[in-house]
């Protein structure tokens, strides 16, 4: 688990306007996460989009447990089969 990793033109571009988006490199990508299970998925239009996001991964890095781990792994089975309008 950790961050979805962003396209570097998107680091490059979000670093300069989001407060702490760096922050959120400070653990590992993962293949899904905490951001992701709550809505946070797909493009971002607007920079609070993005914001929202950040905000959810530093939350993810500073509340870390194995069992947030697995609530984020069962979340996202769940959401796999539900499915999503937010998810392609």
């Amino acid at each position: 688990m950790g961050p979805r990793p962003h396209p570097l033109v998107l680091t490059d571009k979000y670093s300069q306007l989001v407060n702490k988006y760096m922050v959120r490199h400070f653990i590992k990508p993962g293949v899904t996460g905490w951001a992701q299970i709550n809505g946070c998925r797909g493009e971002t239009k607007e920079v609070s989009q993005m914001e929202d996001r950040i905000r959810k991964d530093i939350w993810y890095l500073e509340n870390w447990s194995f069992l947030l781990d697995i609530e984020i792994i069962l979340r996202t089975i769940f959401v796999t089969f539900k499915g999503d309008n937010k998810a392609y």
